[in-house]
Parts: structure tokens; C-alpha cells; sequence
């Protein structure tokens, strides 16, 4: 369960990370490309490719957890909450497991990512 909740927070910020790579200009021809910058000693490993998209609504989590969502979702602020939002949005892959489910961004609360590439998105039905 703290897995899950832990991995929210990284999913979060791996969300916002593939949103912003999308995002950076092409290189002008005749540019030399750019060298990777070397890793830092004692680095986070990239996190993995997205592989499978689930999405969970949180009145299908035990109670237990439903809590522990909701004290992230409560820690992480308006702001997170919106970064994750524009990073799905930014995401073709995730927004069309949102889409397919009858869902947008706007309700997903929470997402957490496992080693395999598996994201989970928790979402909150309007009320």
C-alpha cells in the first residue's frame, strides 16, 4: 500500500517529465546534437516506459487506502494535482486509456507507477 501511494508521487513527477520532453524544440539543421549529460553518481535510474495503463476508481480500493490517497492527494496541493492533470492531458497513451474508460483528467486524483511500466490511474467519480 505505501508502494502505492509513494509511486503516486513518482508517477506524478515521471507525468510531468515526459510532458516537458515533448515539448523541447527540434534541432536546427546543422546544429551538432546535443551529448547526453553524463549521470550523476548515485542517480535515480530513468524511470520505465509506460507499458500498460490501469484505471481505478478509489471507492474500488480498500478503505485503508482510500485514506492514504486521500493524505497525498491532500499533501501534493491544487498545483501537483494540476501538473498530473497536464501531463495526462500531454500523454497520448494515458489520455486514450482515460478516454476509453468514459473519463478525463479532471478526475484522476492520483497515479502511481510500478518497476514493470505499469501506471495506475486513481480517479474520483464528480460528485
Amino acid at each position: 500500500m505505501r508502494k502505492t501511494i509513494s509511486l503516486a508521487a513518482a508517477a506524478t513527477l515521471l507525468l510531468a517529465t515526459a510532458a516537458s520532453a515533448q515539448q523541447q524544440p527540434a534541432p536546427q539543421p546543422g546544429e551538432p546534437p546535443a551529448s547526453p549529460a553524463p549521470a550523476a553518481p548515485g542517480a535515480q535510474p530513468a524511470a520505465p516506459a509506460i507499458q500498460t495503463v490501469n484505471v481505478v476508481d478509489i471507492e474500488e480500493l480498500p478503505k485503508e487506502t482510500q485514506t492514504k490517497v486521500n493524505e497525498v492527494i491532500a499533501k501534493r496541493g491544487e498545483d501537483g494535482l494540476q501538473k498530473l492533470r497536464s501531463s495526462i492531458d500531454a500523454t497520448p497513451q494515458v489520455k486514450s486509456a482515460l478516454e476509453s474508460k468514459g473519463l478525463t483528467s479532471a478526475q484522476v486524483i492520483a497515479a502511481s507507477m510500478d518497476a514493470n511500466g505499469s501506471l495506475t490511474l486513481i480517479t474520483k467519480k464528480a460528485s
